[in-house]
């Protein structure tokens, strides 16, 4: 059992103190580290070590740390390393290492000859290294997710059914001319979760990340999202998410909004609609609505509402539709086309027809816009997808996590000839 160098690094993989024992590896090998682990979790295989060549890893992860060792076959000098520190630094973080750096370099020294461990008592270790080290105050730190100390989530939590619901939920914000140009078009999503977990699990969420693909060259990237103004829950830990793109946190107890993001990108009017409006003499009008479904025959949107202006002083109103139903509002001088069931790639036509028996709506005719409300579910507009979602707790228990994907409209407006 021999070790050619150890290092201590952060979350986000910077080496914050190693030694190089026998000096027959490069010390710039644990660069490899953070793409080894990334694939590790994307495969779901969790284990202490990674092999690179002819250059293993051993490591662990001990609060807002990883401690290595190159070409070792034991995790128990970790396991001593990390008794002997907590002994002489009370609460081992990057912060004890930090300003601990000479009793670490000794410590490293005394633990290890050659590569070789030696003494790994605490209290043999003393006799030899007898500096006090800088301790950190447990009580003015800020709550620790490794002691299970999270202000967003009680202890003691007990489930008798172990469940997770995530759902992606994105928004279409679309303003198309009168003459069918889309002048504005986004998407604005959420990830929300309701979490019904016993203890203090932690969750580990991988999405088709454009930027992490990017830098592990996955063959993932064709189908990768790029998102922007991504704003996260308390929860996340956001160094790690910096680091290697990975959204891990101990998360709340039942329903809370994990994330949230947007993209500006062209989008496709998932509902198309088109509208003819005729006016006979200003004692009648004619309204003709045709609406089509613009997104793939497999998926259905429900609940479509298509909101159409009519004159104010509009009066004795008549419809005729094959699909839905049709109402007429006059406290907002509207008509609401409800189609409760609307597959992709299907057209339908409504025709209204209202008298008119006052000349003031002409000015007004045909300014407001159409607004359509609709939800379409097991479907993103952007494709985001969720490739994995681990959960991990001492316990070991198993838990099922349900996820779903859902489109709806957000200000989804079409303005009219």
């Amino acid at each position: 059992m021999v070790a050619s160098a150890i290092y201590v690094l952060d979350l986000k993989g910077k080496v914050l103190i190693s030694r190089n024992y026998r000096g027959n590896i490069p010390m710039n090998a644990i660069d490899a580290f953070p793409k080894l682990l990334l694939e590790q979790e994307e495969e779901g295989i969790l284990t202490p070590v990674l092999m690179q060549g002819d250059i293993t890893f051993v490591f662990v992860r001990f609060t807002n740390l990883y401690m290595k060792l190159l070409k070792i076959m034991s995790v128990k000098v970790w396991t001593s390393l990390i008794v002997i520190f907590t002994h002489y630094f009370k609460e081992l973080e990057e912060e004890s290492i930090k300003d601990n750096f000479v009793i670490v370099y000794e410590l490293f020294d005394e633990v290890m000859d050659f590569g070789y461990p030696q003494f790994s008592d605490p209290k043999i270790l003393q006799e030899y290294i007898t500096q006090e080290g800088h301790k950190l105050e447990v009580q003015v730190r800020p709550p620790s997710t490794v002691t299970n100390a999270v202000s967003w989530r009680s202890e003691g939590l007990k489930y008798r059914k172990n469940e997770v619901f995530l759902d992606v939920i994105e928004s279409v914000n679309l303003l198309v001319s009168s003459t069918g140009n889309v002048l504005r078009s986004e998407i604005v999503g959420s990830v929300k979760m309701r979490v019904y977990l016993t203890g203090m699990p932690e969750l580990r969420l991988g999405l088709n990340d454009k930027v992490l693909f990017q830098n592990t060259g996955s063959r993932w990237k064709s189908k990768a999202v790029e998102m922007e103004d991504v704003k996260f829950h308390q929860c996340v830990r956001l160094s790690r998410f910096e680091n290697d793109r990975t959204i891990s946190f101990i998360p709340p107890d039942g329903e809370f909004e994990l994330m949230s993001y947007r993209l500006n990108t062209h989008v496709k009017p998932l509902i198309w609609i088109e509208s003819v409006i005729e006016r006979h003499s200003h004692s009648r009008v004619e309204i003709m609505v045709k609406a089509k479904s613009q997104f793939k025959r497999r998926s259905t949107a429900n609940n479509v509402e298509i909101q159409i202006p009519v004159p104010n002083d509009a009066d004795s109103p008549k419809f005729k539709t094959s699909v839905g139903s049709v109402k007429w509002v006059p406290e907002t001088s509207h008509i609401v086309w409800s189609v409760k069931s609307f597959p992709g790639g299907k057209e339908y036509l409504m025709r209204a027809h209202f008298g008119l028996p006052s000349v003031e709506s002409d000015e007004m005719e045909g300014k407001p816009p159409i607004s359509v409300k609709f939800e379409i579910p097991y479907f993103t507009t952007s494709g985001i997808q969720v490739r994995y979602l681990k959960i991990i707790e001492k316990s070991g228990y198993q838990a099922l996590p349900w996820v779903r994907y859902i489109t709806q409209n957000g200000d989804y407006q079409l303005r009219t000839n």
